[in-house]
């Protein structure tokens, strides 16, 4: 039989005590932590699920730092382009409300000037940063996307800029005789009117006439050519009327109508003794209204047709000099300022691209050479190079041609991109990081509460443990204490005499 003193119990209560005190650190430790463990090996065999769930968070963290700093882009090239709408709708109003025509002494009205300041603003919107990034400049994020004004109108020592390439168009567009590159010829009771077959200048497209006893046929042949008969019973009244194209693709059409009067008025020819002096009276009069257009309307197009070419890509203009016999537009790119420095995609809304959820991965680039503000640049900015002279007194009907045409222009063209495409695209982006936020939301929760039940502890039940064990331990030290007091003499009977 084997007798346990106090001693070894004591020792045993000892080491009891010592556990029970490692454990009640332990809860404490995760009291305080609010984990399980701190490291993934002291999970066991949740040790693999937490790590899942740490790098999905990870994930989801990511893509909502994505989300907001797009949406931040989002948001400023918003702005931006809601500002270049605007002053759109500004310049096509300020062409509606202009008084008289006055010039100042560079040869421009107040409009074209405030046009100069239009396109200066332009300009900077489409330069906008955000952080190191230009919003307009496609891939290409680095470096700014637009030249400045100054370059734009007036080139950069070496190559033209925009007024040159106006005035280059101009010439070509007049040709030698400034008649639009058409001639007329008479021969007998036969009118003709010809082009020279460029693309220059007015383009014949048709005629009609109520001609008694003739006939007008054509364009056709080449050089294309209208062809009028004259008989001799011409009427009073009887009209001609020729259709013409000009370089902006624009129409105009010059009706000439049959008179007895000599002479006649504007737009009349005087019927003659015959059919041969009729003709050569309607050539007269042809050649008049030709000339008209030449010094009015054309100028306009041709400054429209000019500005589109400038700013398409790459830059087309006349093969010359010599620009009044050129024959063909060529690529100008070694001659012409370069306007637009960013990136050049054929799909500008993929130049920049962002995952904002597991699944969901948004568009967003951006480039200043996409149609809609080529053609809101190419408008604004023919104002602020073209000039006019005060002795002209063909001037004030070439600017209000050329006004008509950029207010045109700048209501929009059935079936061609406008900035509000590009809102619509950007805004299609926002809602999808809008969604991609909500779900990234509910997914982090969902994952969060998954991985507080894998590292996580429960407050209520470690108190719990805690309590239980703090008793365990004061009773425990109870009894050592008692044990430590006690020793043999407790238990011999008192020595008598």
């Amino acid at each position: 039989m084997s007798i346990t003193g106090p001693g070894s119990v004591t020792a045993t209560n000892l080491l009891a005590q010592n556990n029970i005190f490692n454990q009640l650190d332990t809860l404490s430790q995760e009291l305080g932590t609010g984990e399980a463990a701190t490291t993934y090996s002291g999970l066991g065999s949740q040790a693999g699920l937490a790590l899942q769930l740490n790098a999905q968070l990870e994930a989801i963290d990511g893509y909502s730092s994505t989300a907001t700093t797009v949406g931040t882009t989002l948001s400023i090239a918003q702005s931006a382009l809601s500002q270049l709408s605007s002053i759109s709708d500004s310049v096509s109003e300020s062409l509606s409300d202009q008084g008289d025509f006055s010039l100042d002494s560079t040869g421009q009205t107040s409009t074209q000037e405030s046009a100069a300041s239009y396109l200066d603003e332009i300009l900077s919107l489409l330069n906008t940063q955000v952080g190191s990034s230009y919003l307009f400049s496609g891939s290409a994020t680095g470096q700014p996307s637009v030249a400045s004004a100054d370059t734009i109108l007036n080139g950069n020592g070496t190559q033209n800029g925009l007024v040159q390439v106006i005035q280059n168009q101009l010439q070509a567009d007049e040709g030698v005789n400034d008649t639009g590159r058409l001639s007329t010829a008479v021969s007998g009771s036969q009118l003709t009117l010809s082009s020279d077959g460029s693309p220059f200048g007015f383009q014949l497209s048709g005629v009609t006439s109520s001609l008694t006893g003739g006939s007008a046929s054509g364009p056709t042949g080449s050089p294309p050519t209208i062809t009028v008969n004259l008989g001799a019973d011409t009427a009073a009244g009887d009209t001609v009327t020729f259709d013409l194209t000009l370089p902006d693709g624009s129409t105009q059409n010059i009706t000439l109508t049959a008179t007895t009067a000599s002479p006649p008025g504007t737009n009349q020819f005087t019927i003659g003794t015959d059919a041969a002096s009729t003709a050569t009276n309607m050539q007269t009069a042809l050649n008049t209204a030709v000339s008209s257009l030449a010094q009015t309307a054309l100028p306009a197009a041709s400054a429209i047709a000019a500005a589109n070419n400038f700013f398409s890509d790459p830059p087309q203009v006349p093969n010359g000099p010599p620009y009044d016999t050129a024959t063909a537009l060529v690529d100008g790119s070694a001659t012409t300022v370069q306007w637009y420095t960013g990136g050049n995609s054929s799909t500008p809304l993929q130049t920049a691209t962002a995952q904002v959820g597991s699944s969901l991965t948004v568009a967003y680039g951006m480039q200043a050479n996409e149609p809609a503000i080529t053609s809101l640049l190419a408008n604004v900015a023919v104002l602020a190079a073209t000039t006019y002279s005060a002795s002209d007194s063909n001037a004030e009907a070439s600017y209000d041609a050329l006004c008509q045409s950029v207010q045109t222009n700048l209501s929009g063209q059935s079936g061609t991109q406008s900035i509000s495409d590009i809102e619509a695209n950007l805004a299609n982006a926002q809602t999808t990081i809008t969604n991609a936020t909500a779900i990234n939301t509910q997914t982090q929760t969902t994952l969060q509460d998954m991985l507080q039940g894998v590292e996580g502890v429960n407050d209520n039940q470690i108190g719990e443990d805690i309590l239980t064990l703090q008793n365990d331990l004061s009773a425990s030290m109870s009894v050592t204490a008692r044990l430590a007091q006690m020793s043999l003499v407790n238990y011999l009977a008192p020595v008598t005499g």
